[in-house]
């Protein structure tokens, strides 16, 4: 996989989409999928339907090379946060899901790249060393910390993430039963400003280079690499979710990080 690809974003007005477009656009032949629409997309290139609605969403994956979800309820784009309603993240984040593998499956799409999230693991905060590594005082910090893997115990504290980790398993399920790649990657503090805010940030946070290059890496792996789950996070100083899998497989190589 290379340059000139057929990118298709769901969800590129969000936080996280808006982080990757400048990207994204330099580099592929991008494309959009969202309720609203994008603006400076041509019309051909920016489909508007609901991924709850599979129908409807079907032809924007007609020859697409690689789709990028990163649309959801319960992140940073959302109002209520990680607070949002059941009944939206059942929409959004488990059929929405479901409707993008399964629309990329049956249109030959040979990747999808889902937007994971460090929602997966928040409850490791609630204990120590990582209570102490979230702290927003100024606190000794341990002398050393067990890093938090991609085969770590999943701990999700809030509905959004235990949506987050369905995702992960309803693409390693399209991976198992099908020919397509699908890869998760775990995104972690990315707000609207390209900088950490105190606390728990300073050890999660993901500068938006290192992302967009994780990103890409994402997009671009070898197509043998059938599924995976991958950290993006920064060199940080308070690092616990460990980045180490997606620079020994992938090559990432973090410029960023809060020391």
């Amino acid at each position: 996989m290379g340059e000139n690809l057929n990118v298709l974003v769901t969800g590129l007005n969000g936080v996280v989409g808006r982080a990757l477009r400048g990207t994204l656009e330099k580099r592929y032949n991008l494309s959009a999928l969202s309720r609203s629409g994008v603006s400076g997309l041509p019309i051909e290139r920016n489909h508007r339907a609901d991924i709850a609605d599979f129908k409807k969403i079907k032809p924007a994956f007609d020859n697409v090379d690689v789709v990028l979800n990163l649309a959801a309820d319960g992140g940073m784009s959302s109002a209520n946060g990680m607070d949002a309603s059941w009944d939206s993240m059942l929409r959004n984040n488990i059929v929405g899901t479901y409707n993008v593998l399964q629309a990329a499956k049956e249109s030959g799409v040979s990747r999808v790249v889902l937007a994971s999230s460090g929602a997966t693991v928040n409850g490791y905060e609630l204990e120590e060393p990582y209570k102490t590594l979230v702290s927003p005082e100024s606190v000794d910090l341990p002398a050393s910390w067990e890093m938090i893997d991609e085969f770590s115990e999943p701990k999700p504290i809030t509905i959004y993430g235990v949506t987050k980790l369905f995702g992960e398993d309803l693409g390693r399920y399209f991976a198992l039963t099908s020919e397509m790649s699908v890869i998760n990657l775990r995104i972690s503090s990315c707000t609207d400003e390209d900088k950490a805010a105190p606390g728990r940030a300073q050890a999660n946070w993901s500068s938006y280079r290192d992302l967009q290059q994780l990103t890409v890496k994402c997009i671009e792996a070898p197509q043998r690499l059938k599924f995976d789950i991958f950290w993006a996070t920064s060199d940080n100083k308070k690092l616990f979710r460990d980045n180490s899998h997606a620079k020994n497989v992938l090559g990432y190589a973090p410029q960023d990080g809060i020391r």
